[in-house]
């Protein structure tokens, strides 16, 4: 027979195995989709630097190839972090086209920003929104959004015409070492 106080400790135990399967689960998750974003960005922002024409048509397929890729990553990932179920859901895809949307407001209408201006932007954008979620899922997610922030700013003030090429290893590099770092803790 075990007493009320050993009850209690056993099921503490079991939640916090539970939580750390969920965590362990979401960082999985993550990883995986910081790998896809981290290559696409690392391509599209090599395309930026060395054919700065094709700029224009290169981000939105990565931005299509990258919210795509999420929802099917999403899709084929068994999981069942705090008991979602593997349904689509379709606030996936408005969150993504209210956060382009909002995006696109700052950048165009109120910004009229230029390229070197959209390079630092939208890095910082997604990094934002990466190191919030960090608040609630794991320093991980912290640390590499407010890294690449802090690198982004970086070569936005101190380097040169070669900034697309230090975005692609920033930010597209940064993605992949941080989702390769998730897959490990």
């Amino acid at each position: 027979m075990i007493d009320s106080k050993e009850a209690s400790a056993a099921l503490a135990e079991i939640d916090d195995i539970v939580q750390r399967v969920k965590q362990s689960q979401l960082y999985e998750l993550a990883s995986l989709a910081a790998l896809w974003w981290g290559v696409l960005v690392f391509a599209g922002n090599l395309v930026t630097w060395a054919w700065p024409f094709y700029a224009r048509y290169a981000w939105p397929a990565v931005d299509i190839l990258g919210v795509g890729g999420l929802i099917a990553i999403r899709l084929l990932t068994p999981s069942q972090i705090q008991g979602q179920s593997q349904a689509f859901d379709v606030r996936i895809v408005l969150v993504f086209a209210l956060f382009f949307a909002f995006g696109n407001i700052c950048t165009d209408v109120l910004g009229h920003f230029g390229p070197r201006e959209l390079g630092a932007f939208w890095p910082i954008y997604f990094m934002l929104f990466y190191t919030l979620a960090g608040l609630w899922f794991g320093y991980a997610f912290v640390a590499i959004g407010l890294g690449i922030i802090a690198l982004t700013l970086i070569g936005f003030f101190y380097i040169g015409e070669a900034f697309p090429l230090w975005m692609a290893f920033v930010n597209g590099g940064g993605l992949i070492l941080g989702g390769l770092w998730m897959r490990r803790i």
